[in-house]
């Protein structure tokens, strides 16, 4: 890389160290982000690394065919090891990894803008989009089972047999939700495994600080943060763009009434993502994109559900009952969808028609 000039902590995530260090390279200053990976959450970081490697080298082959010629904004770039490897082992056996810095981008936390839903979808998208025709074999599961509804279903049951925290009392009425709702938690699962559905390469987690854009155009170009990117559903993608793009409140929002999927970001959401994934999205996958909003949200609200009647193991907490009021949120979310369903597939069926 050059010679070390300065490094300072960099973004907002809270599982990886991020830094963004900057290298005299030929007398001029070049800027990288370098991460130390958390193998605490990612117990196997050499393969964790071996598929953001396949995936991002695949892009950077397919970008340039669909007619993209700044490869550099579009597509993250590993830096490899001396040895070839896509990351660095230090002396007390952690992983490091680095990427190029992209220039002039940023990321939002919030979707303001029914533009900026369009934006993060086309992005998601077009991530799919090149991914398609992976070869090599299939990606490694980097956290098995990790949009296993039915799974997730019968975690919460364990998790209310036991009580193990005299917590069952302060939650039944979200537990009747979730249980008057449990056909749901099957239905991609079944569909995968009957073969109904493809396997496809999923980012897993496609919030929208997820996405880079551009400073001048606010274009979404490129999709970060691929730690678990893996075999999946392109529904689950979807699923959870609607699930955190289109809610009217933040996620740990007390007053439901203020909770409620928007209509405008749903629609810019489809426009934006089937723009670039109606071609090789099959007919039972476009039949649930609306579906996949709803189980996500579903699936989430079940998590946060279960980790409040566990005592707060998994997801950290700045209050009492904090999990609680997240799994409200999300089950509000649910109910919404459910509601406005009829239109929003008037809303894919019109995208579906509608060309660009």
């Amino acid at each position: 890389m050059g010679d070390f000039m300065f490094g300072e902590p960099y973004g907002s995530g809270h599982i990886n160290d991020t830094f963004a260090v900057t290298y005299s390279q030929g007398h001029k200053p070049v800027k990288y982000i370098q991460q130390r990976i958390n193998n605490h959450v990612f117990r196997e970081p050499a393969k964790l690394m071996e598929n953001i490697a396949r995936v991002t080298d695949h892009q950077r082959r397919k970008l340039p065919e669909a007619g993209e010629s700044a490869i550099s904004r579009f597509c993250l770039r590993l830096v490899r090891a001396k040895d070839e490897q896509p990351f660095y082992i230090d002396e007390e056996g952690k992983y490091w990894r680095a990427y190029v810095f992209i220039e002039n981008a940023h990321s939002y936390d919030v979707v303001e803008i029914p533009k900026q839903a369009y934006e993060a979808a086309t992005a998601f998208g077009r991530f799919q989009k090149t991914l398609v025709d992976l070869p090599g074999g299939r990606l490694h599961e980097i956290i098995p089972d990790f949009h296993n509804t039915r799974k997730r279903f019968e975690a919460l049951q364990l998790a209310v047999q036991a009580d193990a925290f005299d917590r069952v009392k302060l939650c039944e009425k979200e537990i009747a939700f979730a249980r008057e709702r449990r056909a749901i938690s099957s239905v991609l699962v079944d569909l995968l495994a009957a073969g109904r559905l493809p396997e496809r390469i999923s980012h897993n987690d496609t919030k929208l600080n997820n996405i880079l854009f551009d400073d001048l155009t606010q274009s979404g170009i490129c999709v970060i943060d691929l730690d678990t990117v893996m075999p999946g559903s392109a529904l689950y993608d979807f699923g959870d763009l609607v699930r955190s793009s289109t809610s009217s409140a933040a996620e740990d929002e007390k007053d439901l009434d203020k909770v409620y999927m928007q209509i405008p970001m749903f629609e810019a959401l489809a426009r934006g993502y089937l723009a670039e994934t109606r071609d090789f999205l099959t007919d039972l996958e476009k039949e649930h994109l609306v579906f996949s909003g709803r189980l996500i949200a579903f699936e989430l609200g079940l998590r946060f559900l279960t980790d409040f009647l566990n005592n707060d193991t998994y997801f950290k907490t700045k209050f009492e009952q904090h999990n609680l009021v997240r799994c409200r949120t999300q089950f509000k979310l649910v109910q919404s969808i459910e509601e406005n369903e009829e239109q929003m597939q008037q809303i894919i069926a019109q995208c579906l028609r509608i060309k660009g």
